[in-house]
């Protein structure tokens, strides 16, 4: 499907101009925006204005995406069907479109402007059309008249009202709205004084976590033309829960020294007392609207650290300027050293992911055999589809389930997850299977012993009742003692079995880490412990409900690792395939308060507004433990902060 757009034009002595562009795509947009397919530089015509959708190979439909409708062979419409080969007209403002179809070319649409941008234009004299010159006093007489009530109506009446507010101070106009709207409204007949001057200083109402607070002024700004103090946040914010970041000699000293423009505005807030660096107002903002408060701006966290190298020679973070052009690679904390069965303690290190680090997590797992579509675990698959959730192979979904918020997912599970095909039973006693006892060495071992003490072997054919044998005392004799033989050794076999349990091919060696007897001062067999983090990074967040719409093998090269030592964490390359800087034009600007929370906490950091009105986020988002910002519902606003 494909359109040819024809920008007619003429120049100054008539001649006819044509350019033409080919547009191979099902819809076009027309409007004032320049992003749009069809851009009408025209007042009369808003920025959004028509789309025209093609509905086969001669027919299209143009409607309306707002209520300003447009012109059909003279005509008003907001959407009109159009037989390209019978042809129309379209008029939106000053310019036209004719449609028409050619054999060769599909669908025409030839765009003219027929009416002139301004009267100034078609009488050549704009100066004349537009001057005030002769109506208005002179340029400085107006600057002084303007200075003056400026001064008057915000600084003079502020304070005069101000100074005379009562004791009870009723007066702000966000807390009494709807208290005293009902009053105000009677009393507007006959008292006309109520007039609350300094709300003008105001920037607008409290965030909704503060909205509390609206009209009591002085719970926050205590002293008069004074910045709020850190006092008078920890009032009601217990500085104990508050997470100290470093030491406030180190901020200052990772700070990079303000320019021009930030010493004029230091000098303001000093003489206003604001607290020096770290303090609650320098990332905290308020009257920014009454919705849910806004994010840290990147800017805040990129003054210390986008160069902290240059000012802190002994840092071992990397600089971070912006997320899509200036973040290290990321470090997870991973198990370098695994215990080695009580001799010593596992070791974690911070690794960065592009020196492909290994992790000892105690396990043998093989991830591109489980994940096969051919072979014994697909065929085992689909044996075990009508009693299991598989398909024709597994899945990650098969083994891995999220947590009840969906941010993360739940450490595997032996019995839940990996039991249905590697089975623990060693013996049926009236259809009921007994079972080995997973992560329990000694119990195994325990439970082995007693099976083989407590029964006996097989009993012999020939030791029946009703079987037939060897006639003579000497043949029962001799079939008898084989079998006494046999009941008497029997009990030694159990360290036979144990051994084949916990030795290559047995049911505990193909996925644990197996030490025997002796080792490590033990006197039995050992299975190393087994490490499954749900979390890699304590310092970064990810939620993988707000991701839902990706599959797991767009991040994680599951389907090609034959190790469990295998780290399958995407890099931040990945990551940047959607993320960008809180400028960029990525499909998701993010700032570093997407990932990153000053203060330690288990929760999430801050979402953006625009991923709750992204159709592709929102049906997610609502699964996720994060607190939303924005013109989001406010049941699921409340319902994340109140995580």
């Amino acid at each position: 499907m494909t359109f040819l757009i024809r920008q007619i034009s003429h120049t100054a002595d008539g001649r006819e101009i044509v350019r033409q562009s080919t547009l191979p795509k099902p819809h076009l947009s027309i409007g004032r925006a320049a992003e749009n397919d069809i851009h009408l530089q025209d007042l009369s015509v808003v920025p959004d204005h028509a789309r025209i959708e093609q509905i086969d190979a001669r027919r299209i439909t143009v409607r309306s995406t707002g209520t300003l409708g447009f012109d059909v062979d003279g005509r008003t419409v907001t959407r009109v069907d159009i037989d390209t080969v019978e042809g129309a007209e379209l008029r939106f403002g000053g310019h036209r479109i004719t449609v028409s179809h050619g054999e060769a070319d599909g669908i025409v649409l030839s765009v003219q402007r027929v009416d002139a941008l301004s009267d100034a234009l078609e009488e050549k004299d704009e100066a004349r059309v537009f001057s005030l010159t002769g109506l208005l006093p002179g340029r400085r007489g107006m600057a002084w008249a303007l200075v003056l009530s400026i001064l008057i109506g915000f600084l003079a009446v502020p304070i005069f009202s101000y100074a005379t507010r009562p004791a009870q101070d009723t007066r702000n106009i966000y807390a009494v709205r709807g208290e005293r709207q009902a009053q105000m409204k009677q009393a507007s007949l006959t008292k006309q004084d109520d007039v609350t001057g300094d709300a003008a200083w105001s920037p607008g109402p409290l965030s909704q976590t503060h909205h509390a607070l609206e009209g009591k002024c002085e719970s926050c700004h205590v002293k008069a033309f004074v910045s709020v103090q850190d006092s008078a946040c920890q009032t009601c914010h217990n500085p104990a829960q508050v997470h100290e970041h470093a030491p406030a000699a180190r901020i200052a000293m990772a700070r990079a020294a303000p320019g021009m423009g930030g010493r004029i505005l230091s000098s303001f807030a000093s003489a206003f007392g604001k607290p020096g660096d770290g303090a609650c107002v320098d990332c905290h903002t308020e009257h920014e609207g009454a919705g849910p408060m806004q994010q840290t701006a990147q800017q805040f966290c990129t003054d210390c650290h986008g160069s902290m190298n240059e000012r802190l020679k002994d840092t071992k973070l990397g600089n971070a300027g912006d997320f899509g052009t200036s973040h290290p690679q990321f470090q997870p904390a991973v198990m370098t050293v695994a215990p080695s069965l009580g001799l010593k303690l596992p070791r974690f290190d911070r690794v960065s992911l592009d020196a492909k680090p290994v992790e000892n997590n105690g396990l043998k797992f093989p991830h591109d055999i489980h994940l096969s579509r051919a072979g014994g675990v697909a065929r085992m698959a689909r044996t075990l589809k009508g009693q299991k959730p598989y398909g024709d192979a597994l899945a990650c979904a098969d083994c891995h389930r999220p947590t009840a918020d969906g941010v993360r997912f739940l450490p595997v599970d032996m019995e839940t997850d990996c039991q249905s095909c590697h089975s623990l039973g060693f013996e049926s006693i009236g259809g009921t299977v007994r079972t080995l006892r997973h992560g329990e060495p000694a119990q195994v071992i325990a439970d082995l012993r007693a099976f083989y003490r407590s029964t006996g072997p097989a009993r012999p054919i020939a030791l029946g009742s009703t079987a037939r044998r060897l006639p003579g005392d000497y043949a029962a004799a001799k079939v008898g003692a084989s079998y006494l033989r046999a009941a008497a050794a029997r009990p030694g076999n159990a360290e036979a079995a144990i051994r084949a349990v916990f030795s290559r091919g047995g049911a505990c060696y193909d996925c644990h880490v197996i030490a025997p007897p002796g080792a490590g001062g033990k006197a039995n067999w050992q299975i190393t412990p087994v490490h499954q983090p749900m979390r890699y990074m304590a310092n970064g967040w990810f939620d993988h409900a707000a991701h839902k719409i990706e599959s797991c093998e767009s991040c994680h090269a599951a389907p090609k690792s034959s190790k469990a030592s295998d780290l399958l964490l995407p890099g931040i390359s990945s990551c940047r395939d959607c993320h960008g800087g809180e400028q960029a034009k990525a499909d998701v600007p993010s700032g570093c308060a997407l990932c990153h929370s000053y203060h330690v906490g288990d929760g999430a950091p801050w979402v953006p507004a625009n991923a709750i009105r992204d159709k592709t986020v929102a049906k997610v988002i609502a699964l996720s433990g994060a607190r939303v910002t924005g013109s989001a519902d406010e049941t699921l606003g409340e319902t994340k902060r109140n995580r």
